[in-house]
C-alpha cells in the first residue's frame, strides 16, 4: 500500500481537525479577507450608518422643533381663543348695555311725545273752550240786548251800553251758578 494510506491507517483521523496546510492556507485566506473586509467594507458601512445616524438624529430634532412649535401655536390659538371668547363676552355685555339703554330712552321719547300730544290736546280743547264761550257771550249777549229791548221798550243799538249791560248779565249768571256749586258742595 502506499505510504499516504498507511500512514492514515496508523492514526486514526479526526474529522473536527483538518489537516496542517489545510489550516495554514485557511488562516492566510481568512486574514487577506478580514484585512479587504477591515480595510475596504467596514469603512464604508461605518460611513453609510454614520449617515444614516446624522439623518435620524437630523430629523429626530425637526420632530422635535415642529413638535415645540406645534406647542406653542396651539398655546398661542388657545391664548386667541380665551381672548376672542372674553372680547365676545364684552361685546355682548356692552349689547345688552346699549340695548337697555337705547329702549330707556325709546320710552323716555315715548312719555314725551305723549305727554306733548297729551299737552296739545289740552291747549286744543281749552282753546275750543274759550272760543265756544265766546261765541256763546256773543249770541247770549245778542239774544239778552233783544230780550232786553222787549222788556224795556227801549232800543239797546249803543254798543258801549249793550255791553255794559250784557257783561253784567253774564257776571250775575257766573255769581249764581258759583253759588249753587258752594251750596251743593
Amino acid at each position: 500500500m502506499t505510504p499516504v494510506l498507511i500512514a492514515a491507517a496508523e492514526k486514526p483521523i479526526n474529522p473536527l481537525l483538518p489537516n496542517t496546510p489545510d489550516l495554514v492556507w485557511g488562516a492566510v485566506s481568512f486574514i487577506v479577507l478580514l484585512f479587504l473586509f477591515w480595510r475596504l467594507v467596514l469603512p464604508r458601512v461605518k460611513t453609510m450608518l454614520d449617515e444614516r445616524a446624522e439623518v435620524i438624529e437630523g430629523g429626530i430634532k425637526r420632530a422635535e422643533n415642529a413638535q415645540a412649535e406645534a406647542a406653542a401655536v396651539l398655546e398661542e390659538y388657545t391664548k386667541q381663543l380665551a381672548e376672542a371668547r372674553a372680547e365676545a363676552g364684552r361685546i355682548r355685555e356692552q349689547a345688552r348695555v346699549d340695548g337697555t339703554k337705547i329702549l330707556n330712552e325709546l320710552k323716555e321719547q315715548a312719555s314725551a311725545e305723549a305727554a306733548r300730544i297729551t299737552a296739545n290736546a289740552q291747549a286744543t280743547i281749552e282753546a275750543e273752550r274759550q272760543a265756544a264761550l265766546v261765541s256763546l257771550r256773543a249770541e247770549v249777549g245778542s239774544l239778552a240786548i233783544d230780550l232786553a229791548s222787549g222788556v224795556i221798550g227801549e232800543s239797546l243799538s249803543d254798543d258801549k251800553r249793550a255791553s255794559a249791560i250784557v257783561d253784567r248779565f253774564i257776571a250775575d249768571l257766573e255769581a249764581s251758578e258759583s253759588a249753587s256749586s258752594a251750596a251743593k258742595a
